[in-house]
């Protein structure tokens, strides 16, 4: 392994790392709003919006998420709806994500015992009021860790965006292996960094999980 490529390289792909986090972060928040109101969508008792959401989770989990770039990217212009790669690829690893975000708000949700809600009722509170004090805090700690393993594979899914052009982390990698001819320490070196990442993120939600925990067990 070269360790001068190393030294030479690192400040280039840590510069594309920002690109890569950034997309993260937009498409995790995003997301988290669409796999919210997608779950209530699937439990509310107004079919239309039910029949909507299922079939959007349905699409989105049956086909790959490079197909679904694809489709946004080169596919959308054809119907005059043109976005710059950046958007575009914050569209599809949002859309994607959300759509698992939402089953596992969903099971989270239809995991509280409904004798809850029903007593909520009985103290005078609405069915939107009874989900937002009572079932939501502990569908929230339930669906952590899901949405944990939803964070890391988004993040590890930003690599797929650098097929339109967007100069990530893996799309850097490949520019510098076209100019270094060194494949293996570029590729490794870009691991690493990927790695570090999700050690990282993976750290702050086991803490913010037993966090929620201590809170709601006070």
């Amino acid at each position: 392994m070269n360790i001068s490529i190393i030294i030479e390289s690192l400040p280039t792909l840590l510069n594309a790392t920002l690109m890569t986090i950034f997309l993260a972060v937009i498409s995790i928040i995003i997301a988290l709003f669409l796999g919210f109101f997608t779950a209530l969508a699937r439990i509310s008792k107004i079919k239309p919006l039910e029949i909507i959401a299922r079939t959007y989770v349905s699409i989105i989990r049956g086909t790959p998420l490079l197909v679904q770039v694809f489709v946004i990217y080169y596919g959308l212009p054809q119907i005059n709806i043109e976005m710059d790669p950046i958007p575009s690829g914050i569209l599809a690893l949002s859309l994607n994500a959300g759509a698992y975000l939402s089953e596992s708000f969903r099971a989270a949700i239809l995991s509280v015992d409904k004798g809850q809600m029903e007593a909520a009722a009985s103290l005078g509170m609405t069915y939107g009021q009874g989900l937002r004090r009572i079932i939501l805090p502990q569908s929230l700690r339930i669906a952590i860790p899901t949405l944990s393993n939803t964070f890391i594979i988004l993040i590890k899914d930003t690599s797929l965006i650098s097929v339109i052009t967007v100069t990530e982390l893996l799309q850097m990698s490949s520019l510098l292996i076209a100019k270094t001819f060194e494949p293996l320490t570029i590729y490794l070196l870009a691991a690493a960094i990927y790695w570090v990442l999700i050690t990282v993120l993976t750290a702050l939600l086991d803490k913010m999980e037993k966090r929620t925990s201590q809170h709601l067990t006070l």
